[in-house]
């Protein structure tokens, strides 16, 4: 099975550092959407690891998530794409839980699901708890410099081996030229 992991928020749609919160604040960044159709055209099944402790600060409430990912399965049905799974931590930092990224649980239950190891598995963020998570589980972490890429980039905190993409359209033309060359 060739599986592809993203963060959400920063790599498919715009962040903010007050939370995304609703579905009209759920806005795709231009590309995303139609990167997302393209690894799914190539046989790429697409799932997201994200955390969303805005649920536990009681900014909104799962069934408001639940409302942000329909959009964003809607949206991406009118490029022929679709997201397989979202696996998401409603936590906050005070919970301890083992969900929480840059602890690698969210990648264990996807690697539990779809019985397959992560060795090889791309997993695509915007900040150094998403690469550490995807390290620590065994994926390959990528960075994109969309959402809080360039902070991150700009902090120091992405190792040599992590290859640096602009954004998501950047690393699925990469990917897909790699798997498919002309």
């Amino acid at each position: 099975m060739k599986l592809v992991i993203l963060d959400r928020d920063g790599v498919i749609n715009e962040d903010s550092d007050e939370y995304i919160k609703s579905r009209s604040e759920w806005i795709p960044i231009p590309g995303s959407l139609k990167a997302i159709s393209s690894l799914n055209a190539a046989g790429y099944r697409v799932v997201v690891a994200t955390n969303q402790s805005g649920i536990a600060r009681g900014m909104f409430d799962v069934d408001t998530l639940h409302a942000m990912n329909r959009k964003m399965a809607s949206l991406l049905r009118r490029f022929g794409g679709s997201i397989d799974g979202v696996f998401f931590c409603p936590h906050s930092p005070e919970d301890r839980c083992d969900c929480r990224k840059p602890l690698p649980g969210l990648y264990r239950q996807i690697s539990r699901r779809y019985q397959i190891s992560l060795k090889g598995v791309p997993a695509v963020g915007d900040s150094a708890r998403d690469l550490v998570a995807a390290q620590t589980a065994g994926a390959s972490p990528v960075l994109v410099r969309t959402g809080k890429g360039e902070r991150t980039l700009a902090a120091g905190d992405v190792p040599d081996e992590v290859p640096v993409y602009n954004d998501l359209v950047e690393f699925a033309e990469s990917l897909l030229s790699a798997h498919h060359p002309s």
